[in-house]
């Protein structure tokens, strides 16, 4: 029966239940429900938009569980439906349905399971369901057919289909090419493992695996003993390896972006997890490529094309949706986005259309193994195989196949099958269980795989490559079911791994699942004898064939094409229009600020971001580079950039190849690396047109380029994707996405406290130079000054001589080392005289003069605006470092030096060109604030746009703070215990333990890891523990409202209630509650119950997930954590969507803490009454906060440091605050 409870907006949650609940029930309900009124009806009138009814969504799920852990038996499904106008009230079509009305039957889907169906007719089929089979895959089907003397089955056909489609079998980069009628010797394949053969530096694993593996640092590991029951944190010295990846998830990011894109950067982070036996994520990277989003009128760039009849999703819709996908699943996971890039274009020429109608979404990471887990295992017969995750859903039916054709050539039932469905905080849990054996000094998976493209089949197939296996149907959960066996074979739900294991091993893996609430199934086992079967209890076997069968070689493909030569129009320019030229050039979507992006994803997570996006004292989006510490010790790490140059590609693919590896490069060179260039690897993502005449031939000539240009550099490319379908069709008119390789470089930093900033210092006895690295003549093909112009061009840049180029990094590389360098940036989109600006942006005060006498080009357009790659580097002592370049033999020109006037003046041969910065920055950020009107709303947006300028950081620390470990009695090689006991508890979803735990170790606690199912079960009563810290992140990802599913855990659960009561009882207790901590602790009331009316956490004013790096003051508080820091000013991370703290009461009634430094917003980023970031009790002792001060006790945390302790400081005031802590414990001992 379904149930109706009637919340306060007029909308409807339906809950679908196997029987009549009493009153008790109802009144839990109502309770989770924040109120909402039960209506004792069958039939609800009105217009409503839901989901659509055969779609559970992760939603239902998480609110599902949530009442399982309130003891509320009996719950199929809970939905959320939002009062509509009626029938043609605006919603997705691809996720929701508008409803006349809501009844008994709004779950019910009318279908039985399909049966086994064995195919008579395979092109038939192949048409009616959309696989993309090729006829010599057909004809290899027959063969296979008549060979075991029976028709396949639908799941074999489809299944081949999955594991053998482009997307998965990459068959153009592994065919042979014919071009002009010349075979040649190598495939594309062969050009890119080449790379590594030739250098392989430091490379462990490539392209055997899910990630590509370099050699790493010995790093700390900070983990508990065990993780099957509550213990304690303890370090461990192990050697590391160092993961990169990057994937792409174009076709069902068009189709639905939010689900695309969230799945896209989900799967990414599995294959980082599924590495070897086991490799952990650290940090996420995004790029965003679509057609011009035409978001306000007179960018007149943007009417080269009109507007299409979009498929599915206008271009600004698909920014915003995919954009909120990614960084949603990345905030909810726990993966913070540290580095990305956009792009928007349009072109048309020769009779062509070229657009990213078919999208890109790359999603990409960093991340570490243990160098003994960094090889898979060899598996063994007999043993099991495992899936751990979610259940099986009609997701994503046929999402490899249909990946891999034109889009809008399906009919839109086969392209909305691709539909996906996210649920990180499933792939956190399964996550956990990876982290926990990952750890363990006897790591028991063999092998693992993800689940992605083409489902059990593909991750299924794979773990059992080696030996044949058998998988028991009966076992697979399933979450739908009218699913046919097909459906439950093939389909692509996410946050699901494979494992092989020891039969030994199951136990302890189950406890450690169990543990953390991640689903496990024991679904098969390795055989031996190299078969491939699905098999049911009654004796059905959907897939029954040999595994060379299934994945075996069908026909290599043979691409054939002409060399087609376009010729562009040259890019024309007058001197006169440079101010108008930088105006447009300026709000390019790729040039602009990308505020929009960075505000809305968490960058702080995990507490190892040495450098993401944004800089200096107004943060604004500028790093080159992201950057992450391996451990908490803040000195090894990881850092990667991200380039690309499609429009240079247009014009010469080969050309675009080298200047999208030499732009990721002049991105992270301003990171000192272990060896200099050579601790470079790339990973190249190819999204091409292919198919369509001249274009296979060009993809030839680009990952030649590409290839032979990595070879000279003398580093490799050890992992990559392609999507060479990127073909968008409208009846019979074509746009072509242009061809695209996005390279994504990482490598090892020997110290991530000497980063480079772009930020100018506001010295006068210092001096900008310009290095060149191209080795060319300036030139203004492919450039941004020409895509507002609406050309190509007909001549582009490139790098003329890649030892020369060698020679520039490596001397950037030096200057660094030896802190030559005060900032420095790369020369890119937008051209010099971007980078000059962008320099300026973040400062409040100061600009330059500019002389460019001593660059030989004539023309002053070309000089600012071409975009041949090179550096900008800021300097105080000249000689040495002129001295330096020269010995190199590296040519630079002394351009510029920092003046008190807040402009730009750039003198060239008499001309004379006055930038205004403050008026140029508006209009840069300007195309951020037009986008950021569809997320954060109209005035919260406009307040951006206007405050953003006018709330630079600001510090104060106490005269008491020395900032050194010593003076607080610390040390960072403790060993043995203290006695002091804290513990983090945390629930499915929490994410951000890990950095808290650290920072209670570091004040000298000993930490213990406790889970919400520890306190449920009773094996953790808290008894021996004087400090609980109740961790940030998102407990049951925020459903029904955040922290409103973990305060139901203890509330409805007698034996966590009771442990929590005890614990507060107590008299020498301390708490504390961080982000989702903080609103657990105000849904339980714990801070004032002396209070009649509680104080409520609500929604941002934004209605959006805030991240920003902000000013905090500490008023004068008598908090046994914050008290020493009373009058201080200190910068803290916010990462939250609802930390809006509302009173009931004037402020005096409240131990307020902390305050945001600003009232407005950005800086005070919720709308917090009084300006409130944490409040604690009348007795000081029980404290929350929404900011994350554990992940700011380092300066290197920071993501703006006071310029004069930046050198010296090993520590924050931060860390005080823990230090007290527990001091106060100890003198109540």
């Amino acid at each position: 029966m379904v149930l109706f409870f009637k919340k306060a907006d007029n909308g409807y949650l339906a809950v679908d239940a196997e029987k009549k609940f009493d009153a008790q029930d109802i009144e839990k309900l109502t309770w989770l429900f924040s109120g909402a009124e039960f209506v004792d009806v069958e039939k609800v009138s009105g217009w409503f938009i839901g989901p659509r009814r055969e779609m559970i969504t992760p939603w239902s799920t998480n609110a599902v569980e949530i009442t399982q852990n309130m003891s509320l038996k009996g719950i199929r499904r809970i939905e959320e439906y939002f009062a509509a106008k009626g029938k043609d009230s605006e919603h997705d079509p691809m996720l929701q349905r508008v409803y006349d009305g809501l009844d008994q039957s709004i779950f019910t889907i009318d279908k039985k399971p399909d049966p086994i169906v064995y195919i008579d007719d395979l092109a038939a089929y192949n048409q009616q369901e959309g696989l993309a089979l090729s006829q010599q895959e057909m004809d290899y089907l027959n063969g296979v057919s008549k060979k075991i003397g029976r028709k396949l089955t639908d799941s074999e056909v489809f299944g081949f289909s999955q594991v053998n489609s482009e997307h998965c079998r990459h068959k153009i980069f592994g065919g042979l090419f014919i071009i002009d009628g010349e075979e040649k010797k190598s495939s594309l394949f062969q050009m890119i493992k080449k790379t590594s053969s030739e250098n392989p530096n430091k490379i462990v694993s490539a392209y055997k695996d899910n990630v590509a593996f370099n050699d790493g640092p010995v790093i700390e590991q900070f983990a508990p003993a065990r993780g099957d029951k509550p213990d304690f944190f303890e370090v461990k010295k192990i050697k590391s390896v160092i993961s990169l990846k990057a994937e792409t998830h174009n076709f069902p990011t068009t189709v639905e972006p939010f689900n695309g894109a969230a799945t896209g950067t989900g799967g990414e982070i599995r294959d980082r997890l599924g590495g070897g036996k086991a490799s952990l994520p650290i940090a996420g990277t995004a790029v965003y490529m679509t057609s011009y989003p035409r978001t306000a009128p007179g960018r007149h760039w943007e009417d080269i094309l009109n507007p299409r009849k979009w498929l599915y999703q206008t271009p600004e819709q698909i920014l915003i949706k995919a954009s909120n996908g990614a960084s949603d699943f990345g905030n909810k996971f726990g993966q913070p986005l540290i580095c990305g890039s956009l792009l928007t274009f349009e072109h048309a020429e020769n009779d062509k259309k070229f657009a990213y109608d078919k999208v890109i979404m790359l999603a990409g990471g960093v991340g570490f193994a243990k160098q003994k887990d960094s090889l898979k295992g060899d598996p063994e017969p007999g043993e099991k195989v495992i899936v751990m995750g979610g259940d099986n859903y009609r997701i994503g039916m046929g999402g490899g196949a249909v990946s891999s054709v034109e889009t809008g050539q399906y009919s839109n039932a086969i392209e909305l099958n691709a539909v996906q469905r996210a649920n990180p905080e499933m792939q956190k849990r399964v996550s956990n269980v990876i982290r926990t054996l990952a750890e363990s000094d006897n790591n028991p998976i063999v092998s693992i795989h993800d689940h992605g493209a083409g489902g059990h089949l593909n991750c299924l197939s794979e773990l059992v490559e080696a030996t044949g296996g058998k998988i028991d149907m009966d076992k697979l959960p399933i979450g739908d079911p009218t699913l046919s066996d097909k459906e439950i074979i093939g389909n692509e739900s996410q946050e699901r791994m494979g494992f092989l294991v020891k039969e030994k091993d199951i136990d302890l893996i189950q406890r450690i699942a169990d543990r953390e609430r991640a689903p496990m199934y024991v679904v098969g086992e390795t055989t031996g004898d190299m078969q491939f079967v699905f098999q049911r209890a009654n004796g059905d076997q959907p897939i029954n064939l040999r595994l060379d069968y299934m994945i075996g070689k069908p026909p290599r493909t043979v691409i054939t094409d002409t060399t087609v030569e376009e010729k562009y129009a040259a890019v024309e320019t007058d001197d006169k229009k440079i101010q108008t030229y930088i105006n447009d050039v300026l709000q390019l979507e790729s040039v602009a600020c990308k505020d929009w992006l960075t505000n809305k994803v968490d960058r702080s997570v995990t507490g190892k971001i040495a450098r993401q996006q944004c800089a200096g004292e107004l943060q604004l989006p500028l790093n080159d580079l992201g950057a992450v510490a391996l451990d908490y010790r803040g000195k090894s790490g990881i850092a990667t950039s991200i380039g690309h140059a499609p429009a240079v590609a247009m014009v010469d693919s080969a050309a675009g190849s080298v200047m999208a590896i030499a732009e990721a490069l002049t991105n992270i060179v301003w990171a000192p690396l272990t060896d200099g260039i050579q601790s470079v690897s790339l990973s190249a993502n190819w999204m091409w047109p292919c198919k369509n005449p001249g274009e296979d031939a060009r993809l030839y000539k680009a990952v030649e380029a590409c290839s032979n240009f990595a070879i000279d550099l003398g580093i490799n490319i050890p992992t990559g994707k392609d999507s060479l379908s990127m073909t968008q069709k409208y009846g019979q008119d074509k746009v072509f996405s242009p061809g695209t390789v996005i390279i994504s470089a990482g490598a090892e930093v020997s110290d991530i406290r000497k980063i480079v900033s772009p930020v100018l210092i506001n010295k006068k006895e210092t001096y900008v130079y310009h290095i060149d690295f191209s080795f060319d003549t300036l030139k203004l093909g492919g450039s941004a000054l020409a895509a507002t112009l609406n050309k190509v061009g007909a001549d582009v840049p490139t790098v003329k001589n890649p030892e020369y180029f060698v020679d520039a990094f490596n001397t950037i590389q030096e200057l660094i080392n030896k802190g030559l360098i005060l900032a420095g940036h790369d020369i890119s989109e937008g051209g010099l005289i971007t980078a000059l600006l962008e320099m300026c942006f973040a400062n409040t005060k100061g600009g330059l003069n500019v002389n460019l006498k001593d660059i030989p080009e004539k023309e002053l357009v070309k000089i600012l605006f071409s975009e041949n790659p090179g550096v900008l580097i800021q300097v105080e002592k000249k000689s040495e470092v002129e001295k330096i370049l020269h010995n190199a033999g590296i040519g630079f020109a002394m351009i510029a030096r920092p003046s008190d006037e807040r402009k730009i003046i750039v003198e060239k041969d008499g001309k004379k060109e006055v930038f205004d910065i403050d008026v140029l920055r508006d209009v840069w950020y300007k195309s951020s604030y037009l986008l950021d009107r569809k997320q954060s709303g109209e005035q919260c947006a406009k307040e951006r746009y206007e405050n953003y300028k006018s709330q630079p950081l600001q510090f104060q620390f106490n005269d008491s703070f020395a900032g050194k470990l010593s003076k607080l009695g610390l040390t960072a090689d403790r060993k043995g215990r203290s006695g002091v006991k804290a513990a983090i508890i945390r629930e499915k979803g929490t994410n951000g333990e890990r950095e808290m735990a650290y920072s209670l170790y570091l004040a000298g606690f000993d930490v213990k890891d406790v889970h919400m199912t520890d306190l449920t079960s009773g094996r953790e009563t808290l008894e021996d523990v004087n400090m609980i810290v109740f961790c940030g992140g998102f407990s049951n990802s925020d459903v029904l409202g955040s922290a409103k599913g973990w305060a139901g855990g203890f509330r409805y659960s007698e034996k966590a209630k009771e442990t929590l009561k005890k614990f507060y009882a107590r008299e020498d207790t301390l708490s504390l509650g961080i982000c989702n901590g903080c609103q657990l602790m105000a849904e339980l009331e714990l801070l004032y119950p002396e209070h009649e009316k509680k104080h409520k956490m609500l929604h941002n004013n934004s209605h959006k997930f805030e991240s920003n790096f902000v000013g905090l003051t500490i008023p004068e508080n008598n908090s046994v954590m914050f008290g020493s820091l009373s009058g201080s000013k200190l910068g803290v991370w916010v990462a939250h969507g609802e930390g809006k703290f509302d009173f009931p009461y004037e402020e005096s009634k409240y131990n307020v803490i902390a305050k945001y430094t600003y009232e407005g917003y950005p800086a005070n980023p919720n709308g917090s009454m009084y300006n409130v970031a944490g409040v604690c009790s009348k007795d000081g002792r029980h404290l929350a906060m929404m900011p994350h001060l554990e992940r700011a006790i380092f300066p290197w945390q920071w993501a703006y440091y006071p310029a004069d302790r930046k050198d010296s400081d090993e520590v924050t005031p931060w860390l005080e605050a823990f230090v007290n802590a527990k001091k106060w414990i100890e003198s109540k001992k």
